[in-house]
């Protein structure tokens, strides 16, 4: 089992930026690759990235490519998003996953476990 608990959300404006946490504990955070995916009520869950078990490997869904980043820091058993540049369309709940498949992955069923999720709010 591995709990996920994020943070980080909040208010912001338009062009702010934030940085949000998933801090993992109970197995080897390494041992699994990470993602963040993103819910609003009026639209299905949404890939926005992920990166591979060591932080090899990053992918982005083309909304987010250049504004946002996400790392990992295997020693603190943590990874973020950071979130530049953001838009009104950027608010959503916000997840973080972790899968098996280590090179990462932008399929949501491809995870195994996820956190209660953060809210992220960009006002225009």
């Amino acid at each position: 089992q591995v709990q996920l608990v994020e943070s980080g959300g909040g208010l912001v404006q338009a062009g702010g930026s934030l940085r949000l946490s998933c801090a993992a504990s109970g197995r080897a955070f390494s041992n699994y690759s990470m993602g963040w995916f993103r819910q609003t009520p009026a639209k299905e869950r949404e890939f926005v990235a992920t990166i591979s078990w060591k932080g090899g490997r990053t992918d982005y869904a083309d909304s987010v490519k250049g504004r946002f980043a996400i790392s990992r820091d295997n020693a603190k058993n943590t990874v973020y998003l950071q979130m530049n540049s953001l838009k009104p369309e950027d608010t959503a709940v916000y997840y973080c996953a972790a899968s098996t498949m280590l090179g990462g992955t932008p399929s949501g069923p491809d995870y195994d476990y996820w956190g209660q999720g953060t809210q992220v709010t960009v006002s225009s």
